[in-house]
């Protein structure tokens, strides 16, 4: 395994990296008797240099996580000449910040309560957009995350799908960190059931579960979209946002 215990942003070295998530995501895939297209990567490039983005965009990446609006917006603009490249907000959103995010993200993964669901769509109409969304669910009952309750998860659901600039696509989660990556697939399970409880993978095809340390589990449990930091680009530099 190739380390990436300290920011290294070598092209070769990012593309190395890169290459090997990529294959443990296939592998993953096929032992969950799953075809490999099944499962997309996003690169969580949040903290990290354009010139990260741009190397693992050389290397064939094209979906980018970031967790704060206006790093999103910043590198968004910086860096619109690579086409095709897909921005994913992936952290927990104030509505004082939708109108930054409708503007630049292609997906919100994090809407976890009415009034943002409310906000971002409004906010999308201004900007004649529509915005691919997915619904936050505290799956561990973390007072320190974000996301609506298990039970929640109709009202939100439902207000998302009534908005005419709005796509509802899938459900998130943030796991709890346990050191086990096995013990962590009773959460991503349970995502997956909740997602089956409101219409299948019919209604919402995405499930946005499982990172650096535990993307394999969640891709055993139904993973569509795996969110990797660390493993691409390594741990963050020292007064990193």
């Amino acid at each position: 395994m190739i380390s990436a215990d300290q920011d290294d942003h070598r092209p070769g070295d990012i593309a190395a990296r890169l290459a090997e998530v990529q294959g443990r995501i296939s592998s993953a895939a096929r032992q969950a008797g799953r075809a490999e297209g099944e499962v997309r990567l996003i690169a969580v490039s949040k903290g990290k240099p354009e010139e990260a983005i741009r190397a693992a965009y050389a290397a064939g990446q094209r979906d980018f996580g970031e967790n704060y609006a206006q790093e999103l917006a910043e590198k968004a603009a910086r860096l619109s000449d690579l086409p095709g490249i897909v921005w994913h907000a992936i952290g927990q959103l104030q509505r004082n910040k939708a109108k930054v995010v409708a503007q630049v993200a292609d997906v919100v993964h994090a809407v976890d309560r009415v009034e943002l669901v409310t906000e971002l769509d409004r906010r999308a109409a201004a900007g004649g957009r529509v915005l691919r969304v997915l619904v936050e669910v505290n799956v561990g009952g973390e007072a320190t995350k974000g996301g609506c309750t298990p039970e929640g998860v109709e009202a939100v659901l439902g207000a998302a799908q009534r908005c005419a600039h709005l796509r509802s696509v899938g459900l998130m989660a943030i796991a709890p960190y346990l050191e086990d990556p096995a013990a962590v697939r009773p959460y991503f399970a349970a995502l997956r059931a909740l997602r089956d409880r409101h219409g299948g993978a019919e209604v919402l095809p995405e499930l946005s579960m499982g990172m650096s340390h535990d993307f394999e589990g969640a891709i055993a449990e139904g993973a569509t979209w795996v969110r990797v930091g660390t493993a691409i680009f390594g741990s963050r530099s020292q007064g990193a946002q």
